[in-house]
């Protein structure tokens, strides 16, 4: 029989454009149900939500956040450098945190149960990426981007309609019709150079955007990050690259090219980049690996 904990459970009302907001209510039951003490936090906004948990997790034995990839995104920013492990139910868009982790997707309880027997086992340790800029910093555990994916993202958050994921294929559809490749300057481990690109990404994890795998061979244990570069292209040869970043096959393309390290900097005019799908900051942002920077139940 397992000793009960106190779990702090961070719920994201809107998860999946408000498709899921049934989830958190059956998580906290089951966790219950478990013999666990639970406090729930649940706000209307983003900010306020990582106040109250926050405040929250200072009695905690674990957090457990209910959502996508922005719900892990507030759960490493509190969890980052302490003791207290994360887990995630993954009830989001895109999940890609779930994804390369192989946490169970669309099966909140089989999620629950996973999480519940991780909670008996050692927290498994990862390494996370710290994005920083005029001394803030942000946490992020799957991938920095910083070209088209990101102008996608800017133009998608000023969209009303449609809502959920065809909003983003709607703002895809119209950032191509201007695709114009930006004069990068790029530092890897103290390396610069400038290129002309399309796209450029720091990961840490290999995915993104609902599980592109941008970066397939990036792991969040081994101490390093991988940039990706798409050279410009057109939108042609764009689109027929496209779908191949799902399967990993966009890899080897004349195009593209992957190099690894410790720390990079990213800067060129008008782009404001985004991390784990969370807006950052407008660039120059300057990103390093911290390893064994985060205890997750997985």
């Amino acid at each position: 029989m397992s000793s009960a904990r106190h779990i702090v459970v961070a719920i994201n009302p809107n998860a999946a454009f408000g498709k899921n907001t049934r989830v958190g209510d059956a998580v906290v039951a089951q966790l219950v149900a478990a013999g666990h003490e639970v406090t729930v936090c649940r706000e209307r906004d983003y900010a306020s939500l990582r106040e109250a948990t926050a405040q929250a997790i200072k009695t905690a034995d674990a957090l457990l956040v209910v959502g996508g990839d922005g719900m892990v995104s507030l759960g490493i920013n509190l969890v980052a450098q302490t003791r207290l492990p994360l887990g995630v139910i993954p009830a989001g868009t895109g999940n890609d945190f779930a994804r390369f982790t192989r946490l169970p997707l669309a099966d909140p309880d089989a999620a629950v149960e996973h999480f519940l027997a991780a909670l008996e086992r050692e927290p498994t340790v990862v390494d996370l990426a710290r994005a920083s800029k005029d001394g803030e910093h942000r946490w992020f555990v799957c991938i920095l981007s910083a070209g088209f994916d990101a102008i996608v993202n800017e133009r998608a958050n000023t969209m009303t309609r449609p809502r959920g994921k065809s909003r983003y294929t709607w703002a895809i559809l119209r950032e191509l019709l201007s695709l114009t490749p930006r004069t990068y300057t790029l530092t890897v481990d103290g390396v610069t150079t400038e290129q002309p690109a399309i796209l450029i990404s720091v990961a840490n994890g290999e995915s993104m955007g609902g599980g592109m795998r941008v970066a397939p061979e990036a792991s969040i244990t081994d101490g390093t990050l991988d940039v990706f570069v798409l050279a410009p292209v057109s939108r042609r040869r764009f689109l027929w690259l496209y779908p191949r970043v799902f399967s990993g096959r966009h890899v080897g393309e004349p195009e593209v090219s992957l190099q690894r390290g410790k720390r990079v900097r990213v800067d060129a005019p008008g782009i404001v980049a985004y991390a784990d799908g969370e807006r950052l900051w407008s660039l120059p942002i300057d990103v390093e690996v911290v390893p064994a920077a985060c205890r997750v139940l997985i």
